[in-house]
């Protein structure tokens, strides 16, 4: 188990930097914006899920390994850019149909393909095992032993503070949609903006540092 005070210490570490709003916000905002608030918040769930096997390889050091890696983590980053930039495409490709859906009752997307897209868009980002790895171990106490246990638990708490405020923004991005949404115009319009921002979002990514 984490000491109390590492505890603490990372706890106020990790909102600061789950608050900050960074590719996982714009994630979020451009799916919700493209599905609706299903749609957002299952690419919410699905996002969180696929960082858990993360914590796990960092947990193990294999993240480092990764993080170490030019080769890997350059393999990593254009994977999940492409992925988000094919998300992006296709939420604007589709927007006048994903329009029609809605007024229909029904959804753009099967919600297991949702969660699924969710899942890859967070296992391919290679900022995380990044961030893990520079992050996690500063909390550690080595003289509690069981250190992998304890980056483990360190990990899982940041993905579940990250789960709450991600599904917050979802909400807040689903209620401005619901006002758009009264015109089919209007939805389309917003299926286009959440399009283009996973796309600028994928751009960001692809050109960012190679190793951080």
């Amino acid at each position: 188990m984490v000491p109390l005070d590492n505890l603490l210490g990372f706890l106020v570490a990790a909102i600061i930097l789950i608050v900050i709003p960074g590719p996982s916000v714009l994630f979020t905002i451009g799916r919700t914006l493209a599905l609706g608030r299903v749609g957002g918040l299952l690419s919410v769930l699905g996002n969180a899920l696929g960082v858990i096997p993360i914590v796990v390889a960092v947990s193990l050091g294999v993240g480092a390994i990764v993080a170490q890696s030019v080769l890997l983590f350059t393999i990593l980053k254009f994977a999940g850019a492409a992925y988000l930039v094919y998300l992006g495409i296709q939420a604007i490709r589709h927007r006048n149909e994903a329009a029609r859906r809605v007024e229909a009752g029904t959804l753009p997307r099967s919600r297991r393909r949702q969660l699924a897209e969710g899942f890859v868009v967070g296992i391919t980002n290679p900022k995380t095992i990044a961030s893990f790895v520079a992050v996690l171990p500063q909390f550690v106490d080595l003289n509690s032993g069981a250190v992998p246990l304890q980056l483990f638990e360190l990990g899982m708490i940041f993905v579940a503070l990250a789960l709450v405020c991600d599904s917050v923004w979802a909400l807040a991005a689903s209620a401005a949609r619901d006002w758009f949404g009264r015109s089919p115009k209007r939805l389309a319009a917003m299926s286009t903006t959440g399009g283009g921002l996973m796309i600028g979002l994928g751009g960001v990514l692809a050109l960012s540092g190679t190793k951080h």
